[in-house]
């Protein structure tokens, strides 16, 4: 399965994403409407891609102009099709990529703060109590995207708040901000 980049370095340029039940690659429309509404905000951040799959919400924010991008994927295919992804698009040196679960790396790992977080867990498993973890690694300011089938309430930390919440079709995008 191909995923087209929309805009930006990379712009048109095709990437594999894995073609399983256990990922689900955004559609085209729903990840440019979320850049769209994100704006100029992606220009020189740090992101996170927490759930990865195929690397294509966080390689669209390379293409846009993020500096760097940390991309989170348990599953072994979808890494294996990210490092490959990043490789023919030269991203590598913006980019690393962790090969586990969300949950674990947030056990595990020092863990910096992010401008941007984008969490797109599978939906058959939403893991609402580690996307609510993921929120407490916003820097002040800052803003998480969770993309849902729009079951469950996401418990939401002191400090954060529901900027923005959307459905295109069966795609939910919900968008947080750390207070500054």
């Amino acid at each position: 399965m191909m995923v087209r980049i929309i805009a930006g370095q990379y712009g048109g340029r095709k990437i594999d994403a894995p073609d399983r039940k256990s990922t689900h690659a955004m559609s085209e429309r729903g990840r440019n409407a979320m850049f769209n509404s994100i704006g100029d905000e992606v220009k020189s951040a740090h992101i996170l891609d927490a759930f990865a799959g195929s690397g294509s919400i966080g390689i669209e924010a390379l293409s846009r102009g993020a500096a760097s991008a940390i991309f989170v994927e348990k599953d072994r295919i979808a890494a294996n099709i990210i490092a490959k992804n990043l490789t023919m698009l030269h991203a590598e040196e913006r980019s690393k990529l962790i090969r586990t679960s969300v949950s674990n790396w947030l056990e595990t790992a020092e863990i910096e703060k992010f401008d941007i977080i984008f969490a797109d867990p599978p939906y058959h498993d939403p893991q609402l109590s580690t996307v609510a973890r993921l929120l407490e690694l916003l820097k002040p300011g800052a803003l998480m995207v969770l993309s849902h089938p729009g079951i469950g309430e996401v418990p939401i930390p002191s400090g954060i708040v529901v900027v923005d919440n959307r459905s295109y079709g069966n795609l939910y995008l919900t968008s947080f901000r750390r207070d500054s």
